[in-house]
């Protein structure tokens, strides 16, 4: 709308604009014409034709004089009409090359946007808010495009990391199995040892292979919510005593803080995995003997859930991919430290799924996980 806009204010300036330059020439091309047939002009005019006709014709004066005389001074209705018609042909030319030039201009931006150049598309200063908006668009075509070759690398990487996390798990399985298998006069003891190791690796290639089964689903179909009355409060108080055996080892506490009677129209069962995979991240990215504290409030008929841990700060380039399929923080791709990269990206669909948000930030060691999800549906 606004474009159409911008293109009715220039159509009516050139319209203006040659309105005027035709104005101006008419009155120009009067007083030019008044001035050879009946003016000062007159006489050197008349003058010049009757020379030509003399020495060019090989007329004799009176003869060319009448020849003056029949088609100028006899057709002055004619001649001025005709110097009308030239002036329009002349200003509808001029107006047709000024809408040709700035197609052609325009032309040239829009080849331009396909081209790999950082160089910004310039156009003529009438063609300003054309200019701004092929630019507006060449960086967004330059960033889905930088965008695309991040994915596809972080996939081609994918393929790389998710090699060695499902190798590892796998070739311990088959190894202790065999020995199991083999070594048929095995001490119990070492047996439950074996066993206890076998059922951890392919617990692990479980929760791998269930990541990708998951994010693939949410990607065919849209996401089906089956939403019930939820108690915030109690929810996250359950979910927190949950993850015990994973914060105990390392001293950790998870301190639950929700606003009482705090309740939301949601799907349990899916936002319970959003709050799971954002803990899971806190556990996995948070100091030794430090708190992670839960809040939840109500603003404005949205519930406020924060999920906040001590930590090292996330980098901001890293922070805004943090949300992305296949990306993880933990680059060493230590199988202990986070699946394939899918939780918080499974964690986003969701959340988007229920009309709410998900974000980020790090300062000072903290790193806050924010959800917002409405009250009512």
């Amino acid at each position: 709308m606004r474009l159409k806009n911008e293109f009715s204010k220039l159509k009516r300036k050139i319209i203006l604009q040659i309105t005027l330059i035709l104005l101006l020439t008419i009155i120009v091309g009067y007083f030019i014409y008044f001035a050879l047939i009946d003016g000062v002009l007159q006489a050197p005019f008349a003058n010049m034709f009757i020379n030509f006709c003399e020495k060019v014709l090989q007329l004799d004066f009176y003869t060319a004089q009448n020849i003056y005389s029949s088609i100028f001074q006899l057709n002055k209705p004619l001649w001025l009409a005709i110097g009308f018609i030239l002036l329009l042909l002349v200003i509808f030319y001029l107006a047709l090359s000024r809408f040709t030039r700035y197609f052609n201009k325009i032309s040239e931006g829009v080849d331009r946007l396909t081209e790999e150049s950082e160089a910004e598309i310039q156009l003529p200063a009438e063609l300003d808010f054309m200019e701004k908006k092929l630019n507006t668009v060449k960086s967004k075509l330059e960033k889905r495009a930088m965008d695309a070759k991040e994915a596809e690398q972080r996939k081609n990487d994918l393929v790389v990391y998710l090699a060695h996390d499902i190798k590892t798990p796998l070739t311990s399985v088959i190894g202790y199995l065999s020995l199991l298998d083999e070594a048929s006069d095995m001490p119990m003891e070492q047996k439950e040892k074996y066993l206890k190791i076998t059922l951890e690796k392919a617990t692990r290639l479980e929760h791998l292979i269930n990541e990708f089964f998951d994010i693939t689903r949410f990607n065919l179909q849209s996401i089906l919510l089956e939403k019930e009355t939820i108690n915030l409060n109690y929810m996250l108080m359950q979910m927190a005593d949950e993850f015990y055996p994973l914060l105990a080892p390392n001293g950790k506490q998870a301190i639950v803080e929700v606003e009482e009677d705090l309740k939301i129209d949601a799907d349990a069962n899916k936002l319970a995995r959003v709050f799971n995979n954002i803990l899971k991240n806190a556990i996995a990215y948070s100091y030794e003997n430090s708190i992670i504290e839960i809040s939840g409030t109500r603003k404005n008929e949205q519930a406020i859930i924060t999920f906040t841990n001590k930590g090292k700060i996330i980098p901001p380039q890293k922070l805004d991919m943090i949300f992305e399929k296949f990306y993880r923080l933990d680059t060493s791709r230590a199988t202990q430290t986070g699946g394939a990269g899918l939780g918080l990206a499974i964690a986003k669909e969701i959340v988007h799924a229920h009309g709410g948000s998900i974000s980020a930030e790090s300062i000072d060691e903290k790193t806050v996980f924010t959800v917002t999800i409405p009250i009512h549906s």
